[in-house]
């Protein structure tokens, strides 16, 4: 298996709601067949219905629960630039779930959610530089 990842997919509990989101934090996407996708740099994020994605994957359906152990993340250029995402998110109806602040390891972030519960994290890592198209390659932690 390459070392990549192609497609996020989550799942969520109102497609209109969600794609609603994304869209008010400035993405944009195409509606096709009940299911949204945003080109997100190198790869894509869906949003598809969250019994049809447990169902998709040979799971049962159920509710979501408390922190389904993935987070999301968004580095950006600035600090300044951290504040303005978690408004945008607060506006568009996410909630702020860590409030920005330098961490324990020395560089500022935060923490939301988006409507249907799925966790990002927002920081601005000088250690984490991001290319003119917001790529970042990892530092060599050797």
């Amino acid at each position: 298996m390459e070392q990549r990842i192609t497609l996020v997919t989550l799942g969520v509990s109102d497609l209109a709601r969600a794609k609603a989101f994304y869209e008010a934090l400035g993405w944009r996407g195409q509606e096709v067949e009940e299911t949204v996708f945003f080109q997100a740099g190198g790869l894509g994020v869906v949003l598809w219905g969250r019994d049809k994605l447990a169902r998709d994957c040979g799971l049962e359906p159920g509710p979501a629960a408390g922190f389904g152990g993935i987070a999301l993340a968004h580095n950006v250029r600035s600090e300044a630039e951290v504040d303005a995402l978690l408004a945008a998110v607060e506006r568009a109806g996410g909630t702020i779930t860590k409030p920005a602040a330098v961490n324990a390891i020395g560089f500022y972030s935060s923490a939301f959610t988006d409507p249907d519960g799925h966790a990002w994290e927002v920081a601005y890592n000088p250690g984490f530089p991001l290319a003119e198209d917001g790529s970042v390659t990892l530092p060599d932690f050797g």
